[in-house]
């Protein structure tokens, strides 16, 4: 199959529906020629009826980041999936964000709520990223979705501050894992209705700054513009770039005050 991944395996994190952007991921690295493994947490069935509506179906393996014991096993369960002839890992796509509804009001949100929004969302790019390292020997791309944290945004306060973390944490393992040949890069993302946003209190609020800013426009119920460009980082036509946060905003992010 020909395609920029033609050949690459590449494993997905974040698929729960069909407008998950994660799934447009995965369907856009297929459609380019990419073999793809899925994890699920929680809703295991629903993440493998899901799986079936790709263009190839993708087997899923169970992945709770917070769960040491599945991060330990995760490299061990991608290769039984592949068999004896299994080559590893060319790319990972970390599209996992928690937070309780606390988190949702800066002034009064807990640590403890806080600190299982940082943990979930930012913390496991690291940890799911050293659980794949051994399969990816030969380097590769590990590509996480943020949601552009340079801006206090109304309604999503420490999530911000997760994401403000996680888009760090990614500079931090660009520089310590460059070494090995694997670049690490963020897509961040405009709003879009998902599941996710469906937890955000006054998400309508937060997602109307695109209705008036996005100088070449925004579709809010369009998660592919942000599924093609996880899937160009995943490729080789940016060998060379890392520790790096690609905009797929419509622009919003460029338009100051």
């Amino acid at each position: 199959m020909s395609g920029i991944l033609a050949g690459k395996r590449i494993l997905v994190t974040g698929v729960l529906t069909e407008g998950s952007i994660a799934f447009h991921a995965a369907r856009v690295a297929q459609e380019e020629g990419a073999e793809v493994i899925l994890t699920g947490f929680g809703r295991l069935t629903l993440v493998e009826r899901i799986a079936k509506r790709l263009p190839k179906p993708a087997p899923v393996i169970e992945l709770d980041v917070t769960q040491q014991e599945h991060l330990d096993g995760l490299a061990d369960r991608v290769r039984e999936l592949q068999g004896e002839a299994g080559a590893g890992l060319d790319g990972v796509v970390h599209s996992i964000a928690f937070g309780p509804q606390s988190v949702f009001n800066f002034l009064e949100g807990s640590w403890e709520d806080v600190s299982t929004a940082v943990h979930v969302s930012a913390y496991s790019l690291k940890s799911l990223t050293m659980a794949c390292l051994p399969l990816m020997e030969r380097g590769g791309s590990v590509v996480g979705l943020t949601f552009d944290a340079q801006v206090a945004w109304p309604k999503y306060d420490w999530m911000g501050v997760a994401k403000a973390a996680l888009e760090s944490t990614n500079r931090y393992l660009a520089r310590d894992l460059g070494a090995r040949n694997i670049r690490c890069n963020l897509v961040s993302a405009g709003p879009l209705k998902s599941m996710a946003a469906k937890s955000i209190p006054g998400f309508e609020e937060l997602a109307d700054v695109w209705n008036h800013r996005a100088p070449i426009g925004w579709d809010l119920s369009d998660p592919e513009p942000t599924g093609r460009g996880i899937v160009g980082l995943l490729s080789d036509f940016f060998p060379k770039t890392t520790g790096e946060i690609v905009h797929v905003d419509g622009g919003v992010h460029m338009m100051g005050a």
